[in-house]
């Protein structure tokens, strides 16, 4: 199989793989959607009570317009920063063999983050405070901090006099075992194509719109060669344009073992770095698998 990226952004990618079938690529898109670990905060501990009154007297409880559970819920689902060289999973960390697994908890295996934020006091003109992912600090390294396209992700809701305080414990794990682990979303393929132009008298009726491609290309006679395009974001342009007129002279053709495949990263991990985690883990699957079988055979 060959890789090569289309196109990127920050979060997103397309890529085309070539010289293989839709079994293989199947594998890796399921791969990227169950196989590879990334951090989610998994467990949440909320402080409970009533504060001393501040300097204005007022005193503030801890309440907010959301239930534990449901906020508990919301943080599960913002994309933690995940650097897997730095981590073990709970289950293989040695601190944590011999005890209960209520009581596990080591840096090697969870990140801990301290949220503490005050609603408007009585005498404040807002009625309402939101809490943002922000505003979670990480307890540790830096680098582990909400990342930045994250930080305007809402929590919560407080009103005056109330106040939200929890500590979030976060650990890897897989999206197979739960959602909030999965690296990528809208993961998805389609076999390549090729524009030809089959019929030339034919189209002259969608020629004559002067429709505009990507890049100021025009669609018309002279933009197909004699084997017909190729350029993925060109063809994909010339599909769209196609769906105004179904007997355009414009054929659009298969290229066996040419895929083309995208997702989007939640923004924990860099889309490269999950395809090419997914495709390690298969790796790791199919040799476990051989020296079952081999071992199995002799």
């Amino acid at each position: 199989m060959k890789v090569k990226i289309i196109s990127k952004t920050e979060r997103t990618i397309k890529l085309l793989l070539s010289e293989t079938n839709v079994s293989n690529v199947n594998s890796i898109r399921r791969s990227v959607m169950t196989d590879v670990p990334k951090m989610a905060i998994s467990k949440v501990r909320f402080e409970m009570g009533v504060r001393d009154p501040d300097s204005n007297g007022e005193r503030f409880e801890s309440l907010s317009s959301l239930s534990d559970e449901v906020i508990a819920h919301r943080l599960a689902l913002i994309p933690i920063p995940t650097y897997i060289e730095d981590f073990v999973f709970p289950e293989d960390d040695p601190a944590n063999q011999g005890i209960p697994e209520d009581k596990w908890g080591s840096p090697a295996s969870r990140i801990i983050y301290h949220c503490s934020v005050q609603g408007p006091g009585k005498n404040d003109e807002e009625e309402f405070r939101t809490v943002y992912a922000g505003d979670l600090n990480v307890l540790g390294d830096s680098k582990l901090q909400i990342p930045e396209h994250c930080r305007e992700i809402p929590i919560t809701v407080l009103s005056k006099g109330q106040y939200i305080e929890f500590y979030a414990y976060a650990c890897l794990g897989r999206g197979k075992d739960h959602a909030k682990w999965e690296a990528a979303s809208g993961v998805g393929f389609y076999q390549n194509v090729k524009a030809v132009l089959t019929d030339k008298k034919a189209a002259k009726e969608i020629f004559k719109h002067k429709i505009k491609l990507n890049n100021d290309l025009e669609l018309n006679e002279k933009l197909f060669p004699k084997d017909g395009v190729t350029d993925i974001e060109t063809v994909e342009e010339i599909r769209k344009a196609l769906l105004h007129d179904e007997n355009s002279g414009i054929v659009l053709e298969e290229i066996p073992g040419e895929f083309v495949f995208h997702y989007e990263s939640d923004g924990s991990i860099p889309p490269i770095d999950i395809f090419n985690r997914a495709c390690e883990e298969l790796k790791s699957r199919f040799d476990s698998i051989g020296e079952k079988l081999k071992i199995a055979l002799t």
